[in-house]
């Protein structure tokens, strides 16, 4: 112990932090496999805190936000993670974490992360709306199944589809439902079992291992699901198991007999259902002839056929008093219309003289003046007027022995002959 002192200067805790720290740090970068523990979400400020482990031992981990949000899956206790980060000491208080930089899940749990990401970009295309999905046929006369013929599972889907429909023609096209190079083979059986035009197609397999069942997550299975124009049923695995393939399909079952089932109503249910609706349709057809018999019998109770002269009779008589209205109608017409004639006579006649009394005043003034300036007024005073060859005479240069004269006087007209003509006035010569 004294050689030690001797050799070793003392340093202050911090030296010794900061000095553990650089010397981790010249460690690099490292890749360490291990299961996530104790883990409890995003702390404040969106970082995360938790432990990595194996069988024999623990350290302390961290994942800044950042790093956290990058890393497109959610962290649950029990992950296998492959971690790449380097160690590092925090000052303050000397403990030792492991800073992840990047990590992924390892094994299954990294298929699960890679199948997640493949059916969150499905989705987002709208390849599992349902609104895209084909509706399957209640009853289906033809059906074609895509699966294994080396299993049990083509068997029990025909033993099933026989012990409830014999009638259910089933057709099969092989395929491979495990390993790499199932997916090519799924596709093209796809293809030709829609170039068969059934009613339905059941794509189906028995239970498997998450990795067993990944040709049933492959992308390329998926479309082909999508593009087919004949219903696709799917019937993969077991309850549990759900595949992208199912969730793409137009209907999902939890197991192949169960899709078989789905497909193919039973002939007891089917015969129920023939007969339900046979008593429905017989009930429904008595109601309508009673009804019908019913409205019959009362069309021929009315008496437009039970007696029908008597409503020809009746009719005759409404028409000879709808006639005699006809022509009483025009006489108090014009009763009604004369009697008002009279009452708007008499106030026109009264209107009328009121209004012409200023006018026929005025109009006999006009006449006595009138009569005053008259020619034959003054032929009443014992004038006359001399007429010679149409024109009236004013002077006696005008006549000449031996014209004819018109004298007219008030009361009638005196034909002359001029004898002679001379100047001046007759009273002259008086």
């Amino acid at each position: 112990m004294a050689d030690i002192r001797r050799e070793t200067a003392p340093i202050s805790v911090s030296q010794a932090s900061a000095l553990a720290k650089n010397t981790l740090k010249g460690l690099g970068t490292l890749c360490v496999i291990g299961e996530v523990s104790g883990f409890r979400g995003t702390a404040r400020g969106g970082h995360c805190y938790f432990e990595v482990k194996d069988a024999e031992s623990a350290l302390s981990a961290i994942i800044w936000k950042g790093v956290y949000q990058s890393l497109g899956f959610t962290l649950e206790d029990g992950q296998q993670l492959v971690m790449y980060g380097d160690f590092d000491v925090y000052k303050a208080s000397g403990k030792l974490s492991f800073v992840i930089r990047y990590a992924e899940l390892a094994g299954e749990g990294m298929l699960r992360q890679q199948v997640a990401q493949l059916e969150r970009r499905l989705a987002a295309e709208g390849l599992m709306d349902d609104a895209r999905k084909l509706h399957v046929p209640e009853f289906c006369e033809r059906i074609v199944v895509c699966t294994s013929f080396s299993g049990k599972v083509l068997h029990d889907v025909e033993v099933t589809l026989a012990r409830r429909n014999p009638l259910v023609v089933v057709d099969r096209v092989e395929c491979s439902v495990q390993g790499k190079e199932a997916p090519p083979t799924i596709i093209d059986a796809l293809r030709t079992a829609e170039a068969m035009r059934p009613d339905a197609i059941l794509l189906v397999r028995g239970g498997g291992s998450f990795e067993e069942l990944m040709c049933f997550n492959d992308e390329g299975v998926a479309r082909a699901i999508a593009a087919c124009t004949v219903p696709i049923v799917t019937g993969i695995g077991h309850e549990p198991d759900t595949t992208i393939a199912d969730k793409v399909a137009d209907k999902r079952a939890s197991t192949p007999t169960a899709a078989a089932e789905q497909v193919a109503p039973s002939i007891k249910e089917i015969r129920g259902k023939l007969d339900d609706r046979r008593m429905r349709l017989a009930s429904a057809m008595g109601a309508q002839l009673s009804a019908r018999a019913a409205a019959l019998e009362a069309l021929a109770s009315r008496p437009c056929l039970t007696s029908p002269y008597a409503l020809l009779e009746e009719r005759a008589a409404e028409l000879a008093q709808t006639e005699q209205r006809l022509a009483d109608a025009p006489l108090r017409l014009v009763e009604r219309l004369s009697f008002g004639t009279d009452k708007l006579a008499i106030r026109l006649d009264h209107a009328g003289a009121q209004m012409t009394a200023p006018f026929s005043a005025r109009l006999a003034r006009l006449e006595a003046n009138l009569h005053a300036l008259s020619p034959l007024a003054v032929l009443g005073r014992g004038y006359a007027i001399v007429h010679a060859g149409g024109h009236v005479i004013t002077s006696y240069t005008q006549a000449h022995a031996g014209d004819a004269l018109t004298v007219q006087l008030a009361d009638g007209a005196i034909e002359a002959t001029v004898t002679a003509t001379q100047e001046g006035r007759l009273d002259d010569e008086r």
